[in-house]
């Protein structure tokens, strides 16, 4: 069974975070297999990203979502590692800014979203507004509940215009959590990194479990998928969201566009040039 099969939330369908083990590593066959199934996947997505620019009919948002340490920028800096820059952008979505919080919640989403031959990868996305708001009662219940609609509607929005969404939840425990937490506090090279608002979002784990589990079969749909990552394992984690990109990359059925330049005629010029 290919691994987007196994690990995709079913449209309409809950999750059930509490009965999926972050620490499973389903179809692996060990760490040193992993390491080298990643890199083979790296240099495959790169071969595929050439042929989604050459091509430039669609483009590729890949969504990655979260708890604190769950992995966000391991993913981006393991897997993603072969991809042309010049066709590959990461957004990072903070708090919203002053003009940003004067429109919609999807506007600053929208005009990120990757253009035709690129792709685009969000470390946090539009889900920030169903999930910290919710958590948080940043808005009201009416207002987080009827976004799940609207993003549902923007992103089908989006399929139509050819725009291929893949959405990852890596999926660590509270305990893997802790464990990292305390490695950067113990790591001067990762101090950096660390704000309050890692260790005190941790009171909110539960509210965070349910939010994630109401977004996720809200938002599974057959044109954005989402695919919970086991991600207590970081060579698991890296060795499932490369196989699903390259999965549905692999299953566009690109084709390079025919030359527009008369080949033949080029070729005799150069053949019989100085």
């Amino acid at each position: 069974m290919k691994m987007s099969k196994k690990l995709m939330v079913l449209p309409g369908k809950k999750p059930k975070l509490d009965r999926r083990d972050p620490a499973a590593t389903p179809g692996a066959e060990g760490k040193q297999a992993a390491v080298e199934l990643v890199e083979k996947h790296t240099k495959r997505m790169a071969a595929l990203q050439y042929l989604l620019y050459a091509e430039s009919k669609r483009a590729v948002l890949i969504v990655i979502q979260a708890m604190d340490a769950g992995g966000k920028d391991g993913v981006i800096r393991h897997v993603m590692t072969g991809l042309n820059p010049q066709g590959c952008k990461v957004t990072s979505f903070k708090v919203p800014s002053a003009e940003e919080m004067r429109h919609d919640f999807l506007w600053r989403v929208h005009k990120v979203v990757p253009a035709a031959g690129e792709v685009g990868i969000f470390n946090r996305s539009h889900y920030e507004d169903v999930l910290v708001v919710r958590v948080h009662k940043l808005v009201s219940k009416d207002v987080w509940s009827a976004r799940y609609r609207q993003i549902n509607a923007f992103e089908e929005m989006l399929a139509q215009n050819n725009v291929t969404i893949l959405k990852f939840f890596l999926h660590i425990s509270r305990g893997e959590q802790k464990k990292r937490l305390i490695e950067r506090l113990d790591d001067p090279t990762k101090q950096w990194k660390i704000s309050d608002a890692d260790f005190s979002e941790r009171r909110y784990w539960n509210d965070y479990m349910a939010a994630y589990e109401d977004a996720l079969s809200q938002c599974s749909t057959p044109w954005a998928p989402w695919y919970v990552i086991p991600a207590d394992h970081k060579r698991f984690r890296d060795l499932a969201v490369s196989q699903i990109i390259v999965e549905t990359m692999e299953g566009l059925d690109m084709k390079f566009p025919k030359p527009s330049a008369d080949l033949e005629k080029i070729r005799t010029t150069l053949v019989n040039s100085v």
